[in-house]
């Protein structure tokens, strides 16, 4: 039976890179392959999936109303089966995208396999992410390193000079120079939230009649 699969990571871990590794070891042996990436990506311009060290591949782009069951069983009628079907940046997903990448594994027997970030610069989980960690019928951590040599599973913003930022809008479209992955120990050192929300006194908890 088909799957659905996340790949998970801090930033700069090579997702977009193992994605197109994928999807060239499906090209490679002849399969057919759909290839999505966000909409609200411009950075390196025509729709895409770039990597960090120069590969890339034209991709459908999608937003939150896009309809990825309609749209991929209609690509099927046109053109016949599908062998995979690759998602870059999949923490932007919704939650209703998520149920239908696990309809269209089921139903269409499609594997899906989505590449994501599984929280933003605040330790905050992501609507796609915390859907696919749900749902998802495989995970695999995508790894990489911090700069103290631990695994890095934070995601942490930075400014101009390169210093921490603990405020602003979950989404802000950047690479190296606007985050750094860090372990769990560098990113309660610098970003308060978590230490913050350890400390708040607990809400008593409502007990229905």
């Amino acid at each position: 039976m088909s799957k659905l699969y996340f790949y998970y990571s801090a930033m700069n871990a090579g997702k977009s890179t193992s994605l197109l590794q994928s999807n060239y070891n499906y090209l490679e042996r002849g399969m057919k392959t759909l290839l999505f990436a966000p909409k609200i990506d411009t950075r390196f311009g025509p729709p895409a999936i770039y990597s960090r060290i120069g590969l890339k591949q034209a991709a459908k782009l999608f937003d939150e109303e896009f309809g990825f069951y309609n749209y991929i069983q209609e690509r099927i009628k046109k053109e016949g089966s599908f062998d995979c079907a690759l998602i870059d940046e999949a923490h932007f997903l919704t939650k209703q995208q998520v149920a239908q990448l696990v309809i269209i594994t089921k139903r269409l027997a499609l594997p899906v396999l989505c590449y994501g970030l599984r929280s933003d610069f605040l330790g905050e989980p992501f609507t796609g992410s915390q859907y696919l960690f749900a749902w998802a019928d495989k995970l695999t951590e995508i790894k990489t390193i911090c700069y103290c040599g631990s695994k890095a599973t934070m995601n942490m913003r930075i400014d101009e000079k390169k210093r921490p930022v603990d405020s602003g809008s979950q989404i802000q479209i950047g690479g190296s120079e606007s985050y750094v992955s860090v372990c769990m120990k560098h990113f309660v050192e610098s970003i308060k939230q978590i230490g913050e929300i350890a400390l708040q006194k607990p809400k008593p908890m409502e007990v229905k009649q």
